[in-house]
């Protein structure tokens, strides 16, 4: 997922008052809710400044578009999925598992990235774009992992960064089968299919000993 080059952030004069910041992080936290159900193109300023009990100006004091604000939304959740999750190479499984963990108890997240995925796929990527700037972190520690042999070589980082996400998110980004799951499954709890996330991964990439 790619973002626009400029942030759209305005000015710090431009949202300077005595209630700028809870005005702001109210704005932000409605705009969270906006974009993960409706995406971008869906969203709407008028419903995120009623949401967040402001007006549109006040909105576009501190954001210069609405692409501008879902960037900030979206590169603060990915912070926080970062610090949240902690990919660890020598136990991918257990990243696995918290990746799971993470999206299963916030869907509306998983579909906020989502959104980004799908709207912003033709963005052009730059090295401020925090998306990038994490994948290439965790190719690095990939890297460092393989190297102190705690990961086999034999796989390309970025395989392997691929394949774990998309095992660990199987459920987030396939709530259909999340559905037919459990009503249809052998054992339809959330741990079973956690169970069965942790051990793909383990099958691929076993613990380092």
């Amino acid at each position: 997922m790619s973002h626009p080059p400029d942030s759209g952030q305005a000015p710090a004069h431009a949202a300077a008052s005595g209630s700028s910041d809870t005005t702001r992080e109210r704005i932000l936290a409605a705009a969270m809710e906006e974009f993960a159900r409706h995406g971008i193109a869906g969203a709407r300023v008028d419903r995120i400044a009623k949401l967040a009990r402001t007006s549109k100006e006040r909105v576009y004091a501190y954001f210069r578009s609405k692409e501008a604000l879902y960037a900030h939304v979206a590169a603060r959740e990915l912070s926080v999925i970062a610090e949240a999750t902690q990919i660890d190479p020598s136990d991918l499984p257990g990243y696995a598992g918290r990746l799971f963990d993470y999206f299963t108890a916030r869907p509306d997240h998983h579909r906020l990235i989502t959104w980004g995925r799908l709207e912003l796929a033709d963005a052009a990527a730059t090295e401020a774009d925090p998306t990038r700037a994490a994948i290439t972190r965790k190719l690095d520690q990939l890297r460092q992992a393989q190297q102190a042999g705690q990961l086999s070589p034999a796989w390309d980082p970025a395989d392997v960064l691929a394949l774990v996400n998309q095992i660990a998110t199987t459920w987030a980004a396939q709530p259909e089968l999340a559905e037919a799951a459990a009503e249809h499954a052998t054992d339809s709890s959330t741990a079973a299919r956690r169970a069965a996330v942790v051990t793909a991964v383990e099958q691929l990439f076993p613990r380092a000993v």
